[in-house]
């Protein structure tokens, strides 16, 4: 049953959402705020009996379960909402299907090794190669976009959809035709762990898994075999240096990172366009002082992140926000709350890009898990933005106050971002 299917039974025999869920429902995004809001003023840690979850929805309380690793496990992080079916079980053992998490779902010892290992291939040396690279690539959407006849685009389809993904190709070494087969993998990745899918449902993204993750295995074939300047050819080079890293986790590395890497970039370039577009007078502040524009995407970050909800489990008997939590119970830390918790963002409903404090937004999670790719993910949102302001400052939203986002328990992705101009 699908989240909409099982919403709409929930509600013909209880009537509206139960006053204890305060209006949250887990899986609908097209705007959580309200019950965002009704959670942390009335009950900032919920058991929500249908995600079996305790629902923490106050930064101080998401910040202080983020730090506290060692009670606050993340081996649930990537653990499937919803059970897997025995069909979409069997594809998969089938399909050799053994792929693990990066980093976010594992624990120290084993993440700090990984972790000190993956984190050398980022170099600054890699963002400044890539930054040109980036800034054409956006100017040849944005132009392509702009000869449309109708004048009429799609800032996610024709824009946020290929950025980040021929970055995170070309950092892997891998050829930028292959866009829509890792984006139809990667949506598939995000459906069978995130989303709340039928047995039925799963089995053509099962199919997709066992493919995304044998394209990994052969990324580290390849590397071993041909080497080559990239991150995977880096990751090899490093374990062949002496470096404790394993083949399995090198491509575990690049099963996570070539998900993370551009689905949540490609959310937040839509986000930031979205928000400020459906802002005129912020996005006017932009065009008259340029050097607000890197304030501007923490301030959206923390308003609409692509991300805003991640899970823990409890390792012991534990406290948060005065409320007891069983040894063994899983809770969702719901960072697009946390984000607009007027303990410490005034007035956090309001839009602002020149909010003094804007990057204390937990969108990049906090502590030893602190996204990887955050700088990466603010630079091509950072370049994208300047690009737009330059060649295309007149675009404006069709219909922003309907615009809808796709069910999921975690990532709040828009649909379709629809834009207009003049001619």
């Amino acid at each position: 049953m699908s989240a909409s299917q099982d919403s709409t039974v929930y509600q013909a025999t209880m009537g509206a959402c139960p006053v204890a869920h305060h209006g949250y429902e887990p899986f609908q995004q097209n705007d959580p705020f309200p019950a965002y809001r009704n959670l942390r003023d009335e009950e900032p840690v919920m058991y929500d009996e249908r995600i079996d979850c305790w629902v923490v929805t106050r930064h101080a309380d998401i910040k202080e379960v983020f730090g506290d690793w060692e009670t606050f496990s993340s081996e649930n992080a990537q653990a499937p909402v919803r059970e897997r079916g025995p069909e979409a079980k069997q594809i998969m053992k089938d399909g050799g299907f053994t792929a693990y998490s990066g980093l976010s779902a594992r624990v120290p010892p084993e993440h700090t090794r990984i972790r000190s290992v993956v984190q050398k291939a980022f170099t600054p040396r890699r963002y400044k190669v890539l930054e040109p690279f980036i800034r054409d690539n956006v100017r040849t959407l944005l132009q392509r976009m702009l000869e449309h006849p109708d004048r009429k685009g799609d800032l996610l389809k024709d824009l946020a959809y290929d950025i980040p993904t021929i970055t995170i190709l070309t950092l892997f070494g891998e050829d930028t035709d292959q866009i829509d087969q890792f984006k139809e993998w990667s949506n598939s990745r995000g459906a069978m762990t995130w989303a709340d899918l039928s047995d039925e449902e799963q089995i053509p993204h099962a199919h997709n898994l066992v493919d995304y993750w044998q394209k990994c295995l052969s990324m580290v074939e390849k590397a071993h075999r041909e080497g080559g300047d990239n991150l995977v050819a880096d990751l090899v080079k490093a374990q062949e240096n002496g470096a404790e890293i394993s083949d399995h986790e090198i491509a575990s590395v690049c099963y996570s990172l070539l998900f993370a890497g551009h689905e949540t970039t490609t959310t937040l370039i839509a986000n930031t366009l979205r928000v400020l577009l459906a802002h005129p007078e912020q996005w006017q502040k932009l065009q008259d002082d340029p050097k607000k524009i890197a304030g501007a995407v923490d301030e959206v970050l923390r308003y609409s992140p692509s991300i805003v909800a991640w899970r823990r489990k409890a390792l012991t008997d534990a406290t948060v926000g005065g409320t007891e939590i069983p040894e063994g119970a899983q809770l969702l830390l719901v960072m697009g709350s946390a984000n607009r918790d007027e303990s410490l963002f005034e007035n956090g409903d309001s839009f602002d890009v020149e909010r003094s404090n804007s990057r204390e937004h937990l969108a990049f999670g906090f502590g030893i898990h602190y996204c990887l790719g955050n700088m990466l993910a603010k630079l091509q949102t950072k370049i994208t933005l300047e690009e737009t302001l330059a060649l295309a400052p007149h675009v404006k939203l069709v219909d922003p106050d309907h615009i809808q986002f796709g069910e999921n328990l975690s990532f709040r992705a828009p649909v379709a971002v629809p834009v207009t101009w003049e001619s």
